[in-house]
């Protein structure tokens, strides 16, 4: 039973749980804590400001001061100051526009569904063939040469060169190997979108989210790594399937008008050592 006024315990577990991995990473990145307060305040504030309001009518002070705890002097000086803009990094964006072309454009696929070894140009006895450079072109529309993406994706492990000098993605493209701004950047999209999807799903919303996991424990180190590899290939084949189908679908709305919506979907994949905690005492589970 909870107290009047005060939060879900088991909600407020929660939240905790959520929270020592970040701040576990932060620590590892020289975050502090004062830090932190500082960027909290001021996301409370633009939350409460954006989502909390009744109407078109601009909330004031002393109401965002009631809701989120933010003294009405810092809330004041936070809603002047301008919004820092945060663009997708062009690497990133044109990046992942090419992965996920690649992967869901037939054109680009051999006859087992997998992408082709891509040669960087088209050989003038070979025209009907496609190339890197063609993949590129299509894309990016002749933004940006070519070989500055490859040499980019070369560097950070997102595709190879065969002995025959041709592309060769790496299958596991949807995470570079390598790349801090890259792996940052999706950390925040996707760990954002995951959790407003879980958020929106406690609140009540209709329709709920599709939300769920496997999860066991009391395995050995042997049947850990299986079940990691099945995850591996079987998480691959459904975020293909997905992008596949969501490529075509994109095409055919580009007459339609309604095109302001977007998804995100996502399978994650973590084992560890077993330590019995509140959240995690059960046996074994799917959902």
């Amino acid at each position: 039973m909870n107290n009047a006024g005060q939060p879900p315990e088991v909600l407020v577990a929660g939240i905790r749980k959520l929270l020592r991995p970040l701040v576990r990473l932060m620590l590892s990145f020289q975050i502090t804590y004062p830090f932190v307060i500082n960027m909290l305040k001021s996301i409370y504030v633009e939350v409460a400001d954006e989502e909390f309001k009744f109407g078109d009518k601009r909330q004031s002070d002393s109401r965002i001061n009631l809701l989120t705890g933010v003294h009405r002097k810092d809330v004041k000086r936070l809603r002047a100051e301008s919004d820092e803009l945060l663009c997708i990094p062009r690497n990133i964006s044109i990046g992942a526009q090419l992965i996920a072309y690649w992967l869901g454009s037939e054109e680009f696929l051999d006859e087992t569904g997998h992408p082709m070894p891509l040669p960087l140009r088209n050989a003038p006895q070979k025209s009907d063939s496609r190339s890197f450079d063609d993949l590129v072109e299509i894309v990016c529309k002749q933004d940006i040469r070519p070989r500055v993406i490859l040499d980019e994706w070369l560097n950070s492990g997102v595709a190879r060169l065969d002995e025959n000098q041709r592309v060769i993605l790496n299958t596991g493209a949807f995470t570079p190997e390598k790349g801090f701004e890259e792996k940052a950047f999706f950390f925040g999209k996707n760990i954002h979108d995951h959790l407003s999807a879980s958020t929106q799903n406690l609140m009540g919303h209709k329709p709920s989210y599709f939300d769920r996991s496997v999860y066991y424990d009391n395995l050995s180190f042997d049947s850990v790594q299986h079940l990691s590899q099945l995850a591996n290939e079987v998480g691959m084949n459904a975020l293909v399937t997905v992008n596949k189908r969501a490529l075509a679908l994109q095409k055919q709305d580009q007459l339609k008008t309604d095109k302001d919506h977007r998804i995100n979907f996502g399978i994650f994949n973590y084992n560890t050592v077993y330590k019995s905690d509140a959240l995690d005492k059960e046996g074994e589970h799917n959902a």
